[in-house]
């Protein structure tokens, strides 16, 4: 694999051949070549690879959350934003002590099964 688009599905099995360090600068360089202007292109891209790799697993929720934000109209690339923002609220608040009783897996799961077009954009807005 030589290259890297978020609105294109990468071959699962080829994406999962890949070390982490060729998917971050795949992902690293489809942004710089697209003149993205990101606060940290590190961790930008690190959100991508994960989505990818639940998506190249065949994680059941980012699966269909990725099917149903696609089919609200979303691209590919926003709707693994979409996916991304949700995770990475989930690290965001393991990191500060929060969570619950259910653990960050689960309610990362339930906001995926729940996760729309409609309620990301009311939060986050489109994303590059």
């Amino acid at each position: 694999m030589d290259t890297y688009d978020p609105d294109t599905a990468p071959e699962p099995k080829v994406w999962l051949e890949l070390d982490e360090g060729e998917r971050l600068l795949l992902v690293g360089d489809y942004h710089d070549q697209a003149g993205d202007e990101l606060p940290n292109v590190q961790m930008h891209a690190a959100i991508h690879v994960v989505v990818e790799n639940q998506l190249a697993e065949a994680y059941l929720p980012a699966v269909e959350a990725l099917a149903r934000l696609m089919r609200e109209d979303l691209s590919r690339h926003d709707a693994v934003h979409a996916i991304g923002s949700v995770l990475a609220e989930k690290i965001w608040t393991q990191t500060q002590g929060g969570g619950c009783a259910a653990g960050p897996g689960m309610v990362y799961e339930q906001e995926l099964w729940t996760l729309t077009a409609q309620s990301w954009r009311e939060r986050y807005g489109d994303q590059d």
